[in-house]
């Protein structure tokens, strides 16, 4: 196989790029049709009803918190595809602490340095934000010439213009992502990458993802995935150079420790996700300590420990094109001895057995809310509705927890999808 030699975000290889700005989609014949009147969701995630454990100001025993279940279970009681019928109420089991109570949020950073997942809510900045990333705003962030729209939001007394934002789309032909670094995907040995960049604008982004929305889009349709990033040094360049993410962030991007940046020195980058509904990203670690802002829409997370990593598929070998990600989708978990898993591979088999019996939690992070992630736990996130995400790592954490595992358990992770082990 061959390395691509070149950007890929060019679109001269159509093995990893597609050409879509000159074409119009079906979806947008139909779009047009009701563009003025979206119904939105089938299911508003952001005004379900949620039952939230008791506010702890104290860390539990060893080992009992977060309280976990098998991932069979968590699928069973509520597949990763059937997004218009949650449980209702939705039972959260990760603790809550509202950010604007002092004392709750000095029982968080409990949590946050015995390296354990919570969520913050109510944080100010994420609602402001939320409020104001309209699709007008984003999308004048993000393409071309703005046509003045920065106009709107942009202080007077500043001058022009704010800086614009490099943001770029991915493809799937279904709503599973399976991420890779493309310099390391070679098609001649492995056949043609997972997903596809493409050409959308933010604006046409939006506008699918709404579309998703109103007809309740079929997991096994195209999905559409938009992602963008902020260096590590624009925190340190003047704030007139910053752009919008680092401007309607601060905690964010500050240069000095804040609550959700608490490392300052090891930050590296800010990573935003604009999904749709439907659209599954495959569980992977991050090494860095994970803060993770809602700005609109809601997503869920599965988050699973370190000491799982044997069971779930994870690929640990440096140079992988997959390195750190599985590339098992755990909606099939439910198809197992059913008609459904009909021609499913053995391999797929006999990893979604082990997989199903791994030990997770699952939480409903919506807009206004911050989820923490220690370092080395996986995450597996489906997007519920149209969406927008940011996240900031604060620094690798290593020992991790006696009861959870740590750096040491994926670093020796025995996962290889092409040598699954029996149960």
């Amino acid at each position: 196989g061959r390395k691509p030699e070149h950007n890929l975000r060019t679109g001269r290889d159509p093995n990893f790029t597609a050409q879509r700005r000159k074409s119009n989609m079906a979806w947008e014949t139909e779009w047009k049709k009701i563009e003025d009147s979206p119904k939105g969701p089938r299911v508003d995630y952001t005004k379900l009803s949620y039952e939230y454990p008791d506010v702890a100001h104290e860390l539990f025993p060893e080992g009992e918190y977060p309280p976990l279940r098998t991932l069979g279970e968590l699928f069973e009681e509520w597949p990763q595809d059937e997004l218009d019928n949650p449980p209702n109420p939705y039972h959260e089991r990760l603790l809550h602490f509202d950010y604007t109570d002092p004392k709750q949020r000095e029982a968080a950073e409990l949590f946050r340095s015995a390296e354990l997942p919570f969520k913050m809510t109510n944080v100010p900045e994420v609602i402001a934000a939320g409020v104001k990333w309209t699709d007008e705003y984003l999308s004048s962030q993000f393409n071309g010439n703005d046509n003045g729209l920065l106009d709107k939001w942009l202080p007077k007394e500043k001058p022009r213009p704010i800086p614009k934002s490099n943001g770029r789309c991915q493809e799937s032909h279904n709503n599973f992502f399976t991420f890779f670094t493309a310099q390391n995907w070679m098609v001649d040995s492995m056949g043609l990458p997972p997903t596809r960049d493409n050409d959308f604008t933010f604006e046409r982004w939006a506008n699918h993802a709404k579309y998703a929305d109103h007809v309740g889009l079929d997991f096994d349709q195209p999905h559409y995935y938009f992602q963008s990033g902020v260096p590590r040094e624009e925190r340190y360049n003047d704030k007139e150079r910053w752009t919008f993410v680092s401007r309607d962030l601060p905690s964010f991007s500050s240069p000095t420790a804040t609550f959700f940046m608490f490392s300052p020195d090891e930050q590296k980058g800010i990573q935003c996700r604009f999904g749709e509904r439907g659209v599954t990203a495959a569980t992977h670690y991050d090494a860095g300590r994970n803060m993770v802002a809602m700005m609109t829409g809601a997503k869920r997370y599965v988050l699973s420990p370190p000491n799982m990593c044997s069971k779930l598929g994870v690929v640990n070998v440096r140079g992988q094109p997959i390195f750190r990600h599985s590339v098992l989708n755990f909606a099939h978990v439910n198809h197992l001895d059913k008609p459904e898993g009909e021609g499913m591979c053995d391999m797929e088999e006999k990893w979604l057995e082990r997989s199903k019996e791994s030990l997770a939690i699952d939480t409903v992070l919506k807009a206004g809310e911050v989820l923490y992630i220690p370092s080395h736990w996986f995450h597996y996130i489906t997007s519920l509705q149209k969406s927008a995400q940011c996240n900031v790592r604060s620094g690798r954490e290593t020992h991790g927890t006696k009861s959870f595992g740590a750096y040491i358990d994926v670093d020796k992770c025995d996962g290889k999808p092409h040598e699954p082990e029996d149960k």
